[in-house]
């Protein structure tokens, strides 16, 4: 007795299509699972016996052999427990095999045959409508995440009988219906507002300029100045996310498995906020099989990264490639995985190990070595990398006084989305989306300057000592100052104002 059902597994954030097929044969009573198991597919025959039996179907006393195919890629997790068990009810005729054809199935089953939710089921989805299956059969708490893909029916069962009821015929449960677009409604609403920034206008100003162009920043100054307060305020100025950025972002938060309860989609930007004492799997991503980072779970949003210096070297050095390719490949003896990782830098950092340098009242007790040392931590290819560096002064008692009341993020929103708009019809044919995304080819098209404009950016080169790579960051911030003008040109102002964003390349 032989029967096949389809399921899917996922490597990396992609799914792709497996086949469990189980022989049913005569012999002495064993249950075999091949096909490069890991240790949570191999316990699946313990659940999957328990639940057919508490269910009240005859578990058989034969030998039965489950291969999961393709046998050479490494099988992990338990969604495979439903489709092993629906393939042995077929192979013995309680399930007909004609029904079997029309569904890919996962699902965790626990031993009295309830239904629990695995992780990957957005990406399974995804892949069940790439090759033209027309259902998916997914547990009952996965049905609002697999039925954002439309296209493709999704069935969500609470039980084994459930799932065996619907396949035969016996019952009938409609498909998840969904409407995404309400998702997208006032998903900017917060508590946290710029307009609750005091003072700080050209920190400020940085931000704007950061979100509107996706550049990376780091922000310098002493403790209480406010830094924290604005990175976590940035989220509220940037752009919404466009469906295939949530889509995505879904994909990698389902294979983490951190999406809530019946959330269908991530549709707000992720603000990933690490400690300082985080590891290097922790923020790049690792294990036996690979598993995605804060790089990654930080895709399409920000990364914030407090007292940048306290962070272990290995770490921040790690984010070097994540950084300039927006993508990290995590490398293992059994597999090798890619994971995507376009997110933006923040980082917050005291000017000293005490806190107080150039503090224009308290005073440092810091040598200028010891101040070296400590800025040091963050190595020159780093910050090379960070387009933005900008100093966050005390903030002054009249600011913190004022009664007029400060811009709210929904206005620095606005105009950032315009800027948006221009990078879009720009940049929309080189597949790009973003200023910060621009390479040496695109910075020769799209960042030509005037004699007026390369006399100053030579002199601040000669001056600033800046390497290349710093060369084209302060030509993509000129860019980005220009397009939140409205300037179709970069002009001398969007040239001074971008070099001074580069402080850290100055001596201390």
């Amino acid at each position: 007795m032989l029967s096949r059902v389809l399921s899917s597994a996922v490597v990396g954030i992609d799914a792709y299509l497996m086949e469990v097929e189980v022989d049913i044969s005569n012999g002495l009573p064993a249950f075999t699972t091949v096909g490069l198991p890991e240790v949570s597919v191999r316990e699946s025959k313990e659940r999957v016996k328990a639940a057919i039996a508490n269910s009240g179907y005859n578990f058989p006393d034969d030998r039965i052999t489950v291969n999961l195919a393709p046998a050479n890629i490494k099988k992990d997790g338990t969604g495979f427990d439903l489709p092993i068990a629906m393939g042995i009810l077929t192979a013995i005729g309680i399930v007909p095999k004609t029904e079997m054809n029309k569904f890919l199935m996962i699902g965790e089953l626990s031993l009295d045959g309830r239904i629990k939710p695995v992780n990957g089921s957005l990406p399974m989805a995804i892949e069940a409508k790439r090759l033209g299956y027309a259902a998916i059969m997914v547990p009952y708490d996965n049905r609002r995440e697999a039925s954002v893909v439309e296209g493709i029916s999704v069935v969500g069962v609470k039980t084994l009988a459930e799932a065996v009821d619907h396949v035969r015929g016996e019952t009938d449960i409609p498909p998840e219906l969904f409407d995404v677009g309400h998702l997208f409604k006032d998903n900017y609403f917060s508590e946290s507002d710029f307009s609750e920034v005091a003072g700080q206008q050209h920190v400020k100003r940085a931000m704007e300029i950061a979100a509107a162009g996706g550049h990376n920043i780091i922000m310098i100054g002493p403790p209480g100045s406010g830094k924290t307060m604005m990175a976590k305020r940035f989220s509220g100025i940037v752009p919404e996310m466009s469906f295939e950025e949530a889509i995505e972002t879904t994909k990698i938060f389902s294979v983490a498995g951190l999406l809530e309860k019946d959330q269908a989609l991530v549709v707000r930007r992720p603000f990933r906020a690490p400690h300082h004492t985080i590891s290097d799997a922790g923020m790049i991503g690792g294990g036996n099989i690979p598993r995605p980072g804060e790089v990654s779970l930080a895709h399409n949003g920000v990364l914030f990264l407090d007292e940048l210096a306290e962070f272990k070297k290995p770490v921040l050095e790690g984010l070097r490639q994540p950084l300039e390719d927006r993508r990290v490949t995590i490398s293992r003896a059994a597999m090798s995985i890619t994971y995507p990782s376009g997110f933006m830098l923040i980082g917050a950092l005291n000017p000293c190990p005490c806190g107080y340098y150039s503090h224009p009242e308290k005073p440092c007790r810091c040598s200028y070595s010891q101040v070296q040392k400590y800025r040091n931590k963050i190595s020159g290819p780093l910050l090379d990398r960070i387009d933005i560096h900008v100093e966050v002064p005390p903030v002054a008692y009249r600011d913190l006084r004022n009664a007029v009341p400060e811009e709210p993020s929904e206005n620095i929103r606005n105009r950032v989305s315009k800027a948006r708009k221009h990078q879009t019809r720009r940049l929309g044919a080189e597949n790009i989306l973003t200023n910060a995304q621009m390479e040496n080819r695109h910075l020769k098209k799209y960042c030509r300057i005037d004699r007026a404009s390369a006399q100053l950016l030579e002199t601040a080169v000669d001056k600033l000592k800046l390497s290349a790579r710093a060369y084209n960051r302060v030509l993509k911030i000129a860019r980005t100052i220009a397009d939140l003008e409205d300037d179709d040109h970069i002009r001398p102002d969007h040239i001074a104002e971008a070099v001074q964003y580069r402080s850290l390349d100055r001596n201390v």
